[in-house]
């Protein structure tokens, strides 16, 4: 029988101050085995801007956390402060831009295995990478234990680790 992650506290306060300056992009991720969703700590500079970008596929819950700054979308611009929830929904364009304090948000959406967001080096733009990854729709072929998706659709177990697969 497969065993469901434990609940509770992944991680206390993230301290954004212990972070150098020059280093935006995600402070933490959330890796749990077996998990159904993503979320990350996504930290702005001062000043810089996220260019508008569009996720085709999942939506995004976007719950600042410090700083503040601005979202654009097809609503328009609006301010992002210290505890404002934004949805974006998949297929809409959107871009953040980080006030004079930088901007601290969590983001969460359902899990799609093989994609990563990472940094340019650059203030904007943060790009999705395509790393082989297969859609969400197949996420009842990662593996609990390695985190990986299944090579074989119809294996009971895992063919890298051998954990037994969800049914």
């Amino acid at each position: 029988m497969d065993q469901l992650p434990a609940a509770g506290v992944l991680t206390g306060p993230v301290d954004v101050r212990a972070v150098p300056d020059d280093r935006g992009g995600a402070l933490w991720r959330l890796a749990a085995a077996g998990r159904q969703l993503d979320a990350n700590v996504v930290r702005v500079r001062p000043g810089t801007r996220i260019d508008a970008h569009v996720e085709p596929d999942l939506d995004v819950l976007l719950c600042v956390i410090g700083g503040g700054g601005e979202l654009e979308s097809a609503a328009g611009r609006q301010l992002l402060e210290p505890g404002c929830v934004a949805w974006l929904p998949h297929g809409t364009p959107r871009a953040v831009t980080a006030g004079d304090e930088g901007l601290v948000y969590v983001t969460a959406h359902r899990r799609r295995p093989g994609l990563a967001v990472r940094g340019t080096g650059r203030a904007a733009p943060v790009e999705a990478v395509d790393e082989g990854g297969e859609g969400a729709c197949l996420l009842h072929r990662i593996c609990p234990g390695c985190d990986r998706p299944s090579d074989d659709a119809t294996a009971a177990y895992c063919s890298r680790c051998g954990t037994a697969l969800p049914s």
